[in-house]
């Protein structure tokens, strides 16, 4: 069912409940910081886990990875065009990237990418999140194991699937991800990037 008024309407969809902070979202329900105003000043899971403790930090892991999987999974149940499909989780993820509820800016797209992945292939989904966790368990950094998860995407993408609109798909979210953490990047190479569990450096 593959008919362009509903592709859009999925696109909007996507974008739309991409765009949602949920690190905002929880931190005000629960009466915590604003994570825009504290800390890295991030609205991700790593930054809310940090100044707000580990409830905030998985609540919000778990509502952005919950709205990258759930488009991502309605994409491949209702549509049937490969391009579609992957054009309508990448909308979700560029939501939350450049989100109109934040004036254009966000998070950096790991829990939403690993969400949408998780939805169009689970098993690569579920190899990406493993790598994360095993990087961030052995070197407590968060954004070296998002590096790592996404530095292996394309690699497993062409090895595991047979689909070349997946493979470009992993390219351009990669090549996202990497961007989006190019200070994180310089920060690690410079030993000044800060784990999990310790205060963000001045």
């Amino acid at each position: 069912m593959d008919h362009q008024g509903f592709l859009v309407l999925l696109v909007v969809v996507g974008y739309l409940l991409g765009a949602v902070p949920f690190g905002v979202v929880v931190s005000k329900a629960m009466g915590l910081p604003d994570p825009r105003t504290v800390g890295s000043k991030n609205v991700g899971f790593t930054n809310v886990l940090r100044v707000s403790g580990k409830k905030a930090g998985v609540l919000t892991l778990l509502g952005d990875m919950g709205k990258g999987w759930l488009m991502g999974w309605a994409a491949m149940q209702w549509l049937t065009d490969e391009r579609f499909i992957m054009f309508v989780a990448l909308s979700t993820i560029l939501g939350h990237l450049f989100s109109p509820f934040l004036n254009f800016k966000g998070g950096k797209g790991v829990a939403t990418a690993l969400g949408a992945v998780l939805g169009l292939s689970p098993s690569i989904g579920l190899l990406l999140l493993l790598v994360w966790l095993g990087a961030v368990a052995i070197w407590r950094y968060s954004s070296g194991g998002a590096l790592a998860a996404f530095g292996c995407f394309p690699v497993v993408a062409i090895v595991n699937e047979q689909r070349q609109e997946f493979f470009v798909f992993s390219l351009i979210v990669s090549g996202l991800i990497w961007v989006k953490h190019k200070d994180n990047i310089a920060r690690l190479w410079n030993g000044t990037e800060s784990k999990i569990g310790q205060k963000k450096q001045g």
